[in-house]
C-alpha cells in the first residue's frame, strides 16, 4: 500500500511539474506578446505623430530658403508681406486698391486690369502674397482675423491713407468678410468675387448647407470633413496616397464647368512663376487656407451689419451661376440675408470669369463708379 502511495505522489508532482512548466510557459509567452505589442504600438504612435507633422518651412532670404526678390513690408509680429504695385503712381490715383488673390496663387495673380482703365480712373492697386505664400512669411497663428490685420497694416505701411478698398478672388473673397468684421471702419468700399463659403457657418440652413456640400467631389467632401473636424490631420491627408485628397490642390478640373476651361489660356504666364506660389511648403498656404477657410470662424458673416449706413460707399458681390467651387445656392442665401450687398449674378459663368475679357474693368468700374458708370 504505501509503495502505491509513493507512485500516485510521484505521478502527482510529475503531474503538478508539468503543469508549473505550462503555466510558466504561458506567462513567459503572454508576457513577451505585451511586450511585442507595446513597442509596435509605441512605434505606431511614432510614426503616425511623424506622419502629422508638416516640415518647417523653407523662409525666403534663409540660408537654404528661396531668395527674395520682391518688395516687403515687416509686419507687427515680424514677420514679411511681399507685394507688387501695378496702375498709376501712388501719389497721383486718385483710387487705392488692395487685391486679396486666392487659392494656390500669389501677388502675380492680379486682377487684370486694362491699361486704359488705369489711367483713365487714376487707379493704385496693390497684390499681396498671402502668409505663407509666395515670399510672405508663413503665419503660425494664421486665423480669419489675422489677414485682415494684415492688410490693415500693409495699407498703412504703404501709405494709403485713412480709406482704401478692397477686392478679394475665391478664397481671397473670404478674406473680404474678414475685413467687413475687423477693419471695416478703414474701407471705401469692397467687392467680393466668387468668395469660397464655409459650409458650418451657423445662419445656413442645415438643409441647404448639406444639400450644397453634396454636389461637392467625394474627395472634396472628405477634405472638408478631415479640415474642420480634425485639423490636426490636415497635413497627413493632403499628402497621403491612400485616399484622393482636394481636388483643387491636386489641380483636378473635373469639378470646372466647360465655360472656366475656355478660359485656361490666359494662365499661360504662371508658367514663369508657378513654382514660387507654394515654394515654402505647401502646409503653410494651401493647407492654411483649407483650415482657416472652412473651420470654425469666431463671428458668422451673415451677421455682419451694412459698413456704409450712410451710402458713402458699397459693398458688391460677383458669382457665376454655373460655378462648383462655391456653390450659388449659398450665394443666393447671403444676398438675401445681408440686403446691404450689391449682388450680380451672371448667367453661363463658372468659377474664373473675372479674367474673361472686360470682366475685371466692369468689376472696379461698378465699385469705383456705382450709378455713375
Amino acid at each position: 500500500m504505501a509503495g502505491v502511495n509513493r507512485k500516485i505522489s510521484a505521478a502527482s508532482a510529475r503531474s503538478h511539474t508539468r503543469k508549473q512548466r505550462k503555466s510558466s510557459s504561458f506567462r513567459l509567452s503572454f508576457g513577451l506578446i505585451t511586450k511585442i505589442s507595446a513597442v509596435l504600438f509605441i512605434g505606431f504612435l511614432a510614426w503616425a505623430y511623424q506622419a502629422i507633422q508638416p516640415p518647417p518651412p523653407s523662409i525666403c532670404g534663409s540660408p537654404n530658403g528661396p531668395p527674395v526678390t520682391s518688395s516687403r513690408i515687416k509686419l507687427r509680429d515680424g514677420r514679411h508681406l511681399a507685394y507688387k504695385e501695378n496702375g498709376v503712381p501712388k501719389d497721383q490715383a486718385k483710387y487705392k486698391i488692395i487685391f486679396i488673390h486666392g487659392f494656390d496663387s500669389c501677388r502675380h495673380d492680379v486682377l487684370p486690369l486694362s491699361s486704359e482703365l488705369y489711367e483713365k480712373l487714376g487707379i493704385y492697386l496693390v497684390s499681396f502674397d498671402r502668409p505663407g505664400y509666395g515670399e510672405s512669411d508663413a503665419d503660425p497663428n494664421r486665423s480669419a482675423k489675422s489677414t485682415a490685420l494684415d492688410i490693415q497694416e500693409l495699407a498703412d505701411k504703404l501709405d494709403l491713407g485713412s480709406k482704401f478698398y478692397v477686392i478679394g478672388f475665391s478664397m481671397g473673397g473670404q478674406v473680404i468678410w474678414s475685413c467687413l468684421k475687423y477693419i471695416p471702419h478703414r474701407l471705401a468700399g469692397a467687392t467680393l468675387i466668387a468668395p469660397v463659403v464655409n459650409y458650418w457657418w451657423p445662419s445656413f440652413p442645415a438643409n441647404l448647407s448639406k444639400e450644397a456640400y453634396s454636389k461637392q467631389l467625394l474627395q472634396d467632401q472628405w477634405t472638408l470633413r478631415v479640415v474642420h473636424y480634425c485639423p490636426w490631420l490636415t497635413y497627413w491627408w493632403n499628402t497621403q496616397n491612400w485616399f484622393p485628397s482636394c481636388s483643387v490642390a491636386d489641380h483636378d478640373i473635373r469639378n470646372l464647368p466647360p465655360q472656366d476651361r475656355e478660359l485656361f489660356d490666359k494662365f499661360k504666364d504662371r508658367e514663369s512663376y508657378k513654382a514660387q506660389i507654394t515654394q515654402q511648403g505647401k502646409f503653410y498656404n494651401i493647407h492654411q487656407d483649407l483650415i482657416v477657410g472652412f473651420g470654425s470662424w469666431e463671428f458668422d458673416p451673415m451677421d455682419l451689419e451694412n459698413p456704409f449706413p450712410n451710402n458713402e460707399g458699397s459693398v458688391h458681390l460677383w458669382h457665376g451661376d454655373l460655378d462648383r467651387l462655391s456653390p450659388v445656392s449659398l450665394q443666393r442665401y447671403i444676398a438675401e440675408k445681408l440686403p446691404w450687398i450689391r449682388y450680380h449674378e451672371l448667367l453661363n459663368a463658372g468659377h474664373m470669369f473675372y479674367i474673361a475679357d472686360g470682366m475685371a474693368d466692369a468689376i472696379v468700374e461698378a465699385l469705383l463708379l456705382g450709378e455713375k458708370q
